[in-house]
């Protein structure tokens, strides 16, 4: 018998074919290539800024420095109007008004004269901050340009420099801004100019130092071989290197700065009634430290937390700035 001849279609086969079993394994996924993190770039200052808000006390100088900022630039637009001016004396109620003892209404009480303690503090904030930042500005600007020429240039402009400076040095600080101030009078722009003309000292020196270390480096050189001049080295490749300790070292010099002014105050020579300022108001305030102790105290506490502020933030700049601190 002759053997049956498949004549099925292909189509036949196929479904004839059994189905795959569900117990078949299924192929194995490819696993997804791990993907490579992301470089953020990171600056001098970018990790100072991380490693600065670690610090505690530093975070606090910094918010009662804005704080004190914003209350003294905004002080025309609300302080008048809640607490009365800082300077208007109403002679019909200065002896019902005399030394109030702090309450809902005078939360600093109010002075000799009737005036709001609490709106003259504010107003004596912004007075001692201008002080303290045009002052430091000033030394600033000077000891950085006389630091700078002094190292970069040696010889005889370092002899006369750091001579000079050391002369400068050699007077008493508080005693040359009595001497200045008694000769030039006492006012707002004297002040700042006084405590700006003799706070250059120390920062020279500081400048100085950096630069005589930062000029040895290769890179700088390198520029000096492929012809850079002087002003373009200095500016590019040395100073941006050697700032970060003089702006440590100008934060504190703020603080500094205010206390000076408050002592200056305080003594008669700076800031001259009715303009409110934190010494001034403490000077006046003396002889009542007895019956009116919060005439004392407020101003004092001012005094006390702005320039405790600027030493912390001085101090925790120290710290995030210098690069051998561990994270």
């Amino acid at each position: 018998m002759a053997a049956r001849s498949d004549s099925s279609t292909p189509k036949e086969k196929k479904a004839s074919q059994p189905k795959d079993s569900p117990l078949k394994t299924a192929r194995p996924k490819k696993k997804a290539a791990p993907q490579e993190p992301v470089r953020q770039n990171r600056t001098l200052w970018g990790d100072a800024w991380n490693r600065l808000k670690k610090n505690k006390l530093a975070v606090f100088g910094f918010c009662w420095i804005i704080f004190m900022i914003l209350v003294a630039l905004t002080a025309d637009l609300w302080a008048p109007q809640l607490l009365g001016s800082p300077t208007f004396v109403d002679t019909t109620m200065t002896a019902s008004m005399s030394r109030i003892p702090p309450s809902l209404q005078h939360p600093f009480g109010t002075d000799s004269l009737g005036r709001d303690e609490m709106v003259r503090v504010i107003y004596g904030a912004r007075v001692s901050l201008s002080i303290g930042v045009i002052a430091m500005s000033i030394s600033l600007v000077i000891g950085l340009v006389l630091g700078t020429v002094a190292a970069y240039f040696g010889g005889i402009w370092d002899s006369i420099i750091m001579r000079g400076t050391d002369i400068f040095m050699a007077f008493p600080y508080v005693l040359f801004a009595i001497i200045l101030l008694a000769a030039l009078g006492p006012s707002f722009t004297n002040m700042f100019l006084a405590i700006g003309l003799i706070g250059w000292t120390s920062i020279a020196r500081v400048v100085r130092s950096l630069i005589l270390q930062t000029k040895e480096n290769d890179y700088v050189a390198a520029a000096r071989a492929l012809g850079a001049r002087n002003l373009r080295i200095i500016m590019r490749h040395i100073l941006p290197n050697s700032i970060a300790p003089v702006v440590v070292y100008a934060t504190m010099g703020i603080g500094a700065a205010i206390l000076s002014e408050a002592a200056l105050s305080f003594l008669g020579l700076g800031i001259q009634p009715p303009t409110p300022s934190w010494g001034l108001m403490i000077a006046d305030a003396q002889q009542y430290l007895v019956v009116a102790p919060w005439l004392v105290f407020c101003p004092g506490l001012a005094i006390l937390l702005t320039v405790l502020s600027f030493v912390l933030l001085g101090d925790g700049l120290r710290d995030a700035m210098d690069v051998k601190v561990a994270e």
